[in-house]
């Protein structure tokens, strides 16, 4: 086994996690912050690095955790999930499924974030619907998170969404079309909120790294690394589970969006199609990685939905394929502790 001893050293938090990710795999015994103190506005912290190269796991690296709401999310902490409709439809069928979803997640016991997006900037045509809009389905989130007291993820898609948004939702999630912008992860970043950044269909997972970079150097590293699928060829998406320990070598909680990961971009001309029979081998597969968290987009009647309901997940299939995936991942947690 080599071992290689990197002295205290003087870097900020991203640069860190940027270095740390460069190593060709790794496994980490020791990351020590000595001290912190504050250089021309940037917090910097005095690191010393101890590195095995005969690498364990590299899904155990992750640098640590924190909460959203009473989540606690990262760090070995349970798998939670993130569930929802991909828009508002009316308030009456969102509340509907918020409260369907927390009614599963109290009987079996998994922490739930719920989402939903008040505008789908990014439909395939000029004629499918986009959502309530910003005021309207802010005012709706609103609600759903003061009866059922979940945490509140929705996407925003423009700087000037970002303030309204950061004053309803506990977690801001930027598109995976957007997931190179500056300026709207910068924003996200500095509304303290929790920033959930999609992985585009056209980066590789080590280029992540740079977009969770740009929120980071606001201060902020609440940030969660979601996986969507990787273009292959046209409309069609594959992932690669080797994205997962590269992700986490960033040292942020990493996500599987796994219904997102079964469409076909575009597949049905002007509207996009799906492989919704691939959501629970997909699913399964990366709770057996050891992801942190789980994404699904879930609809009573897919055949009716608004968005993307040819990759929705229906909500009868919920509850059976969470029991399965919460025993994978417990399974999961105790071998990585072992």
């Amino acid at each position: 086994m080599e071992e290689r001893v990197f002295s205290p050293t003087l870097m900020t938090v991203p640069r860190l996690r940027a270095a740390i990710a460069r190593f060709p795999g790794p496994s980490f015994e020791s990351l020590e912050f000595r001290s912190a103190l504050q250089i021309k506005g940037k917090m910097h912290r005095l690191v010393r690095l101890v590195v095995h190269n005969d690498v364990k796991n590299d899904m155990t690296t992750a640098l640590g955790n924190f909460a959203i709401g009473k989540i606690l999310v990262g760090g070995g902490a349970p798998l939670f999930i993130i569930a929802g409709p991909c828009v508002i439809e009316s308030e009456a069928h969102a509340m509907s499924m918020a409260e369907n979803l927390r009614a599963a997640a109290e009987e079996q016991g998994f922490p739930l974030i719920f989402k939903a997006s008040y505008d789908k900037a990014n439909r395939s045509s000029v004629s499918s619907y986009r959502g309530p809009g910003l005021e309207e389905g802010l005012r709706i989130l609103l609600k759903i998170k003061e009866r059922t007291g979940l945490p509140i993820l929705t996407d925003v898609h423009e700087v000037s969404q970002v303030g309204p948004a950061a004053k309803v939702c506990d977690v801001l999630q930027i598109p995976a079309f957007l997931s190179r912008q500056t300026d709207l992860l910068t924003a996200v970043g500095r509304s303290g909120r929790v920033a959930n950044i999609k992985k585009g269909q056209f980066l590789s997972p080590r280029e992540i790294g740079n977009a969770a970079e740009k929120v980071a150097s606001t201060g902020n590293e609440k940030i969660l690394l979601t996986e969507r699928g990787s273009s292959f060829g046209y409309q069609n998406l594959v992932v690669d589970m080797r994205s997962f320990p590269i992700m986490r070598k960033f040292g942020y909680p990493v996500v599987f969006d796994v219904t997102h990961s079964v469409q076909l971009p575009g597949g049905e001309g002007k509207s996009s199609g799906g492989q919704p029979e691939f959501i629970e081998p997909l699913a399964r597969a990366g709770a057996a990685v050891g992801i942190d968290g789980i994404f699904l987009e879930v609809h009573e009647n897919p055949a009716c939905a608004l968005s993307d309901g040819t990759n929705a997940l229906p909500l009868d299939q919920f509850r059976p394929l969470m029991r399965r995936l919460l025993r994978l991942s417990a399974l999961v947690r105790e071998w990585e502790t072992a």
